[in-house]
């Protein structure tokens, strides 16, 4: 998980995510992010018959202009670490156990994803 300031100026705890770079697919973009993010290399892990893990749209505001968000959401196995946090965006970078993790997170999209893998 990542520690960042969101748009309000708030310390967080959630998942590292981003955009996409042109012609980048969501799965090829979910580990540069995270790369980018945490210096770790990862793995996808398969998840049942899709590639990615879940998917979540959410709306908030940017500078008070309304923002639609579509995150793809993958399953991950950690490689090795190759890199460090970013740190123009991530204060700090951890690994938690499912529970700890949901004690953490603020955001009701990665509470719905940490209550989908808790279901595994």
């Amino acid at each position: 998980m990542v520690r960042v300031r969101n748009l309000e100026g708030a310390v967080v705890w959630t998942f590292p995510k981003g955009h996409l770079e042109t012609g980048e697919t969501a799965a090829d973009a979910a580990l540069r992010e995270v790369w980018e993010e945490t210096g770790w290399n990862c793995e996808i892990l398969p998840y049942r018959s899709h590639r990615y893990f879940m998917k979540a749209r959410y709306k908030f505001k940017r500078k008070n202009v309304p923002v639609r968000k579509a995150v793809t959401w993958f399953l991950m196995k950690p490689l090795r670490k190759t890199g460090k946090k970013d740190d123009s965006e991530i204060l700090q970078t951890n690994w938690f156990s499912l529970k700890r993790a949901q004690e953490k997170i603020s955001y009701p999209s990665d509470q719905q994803l940490l209550k989908k893998l808790c279901q595994q």
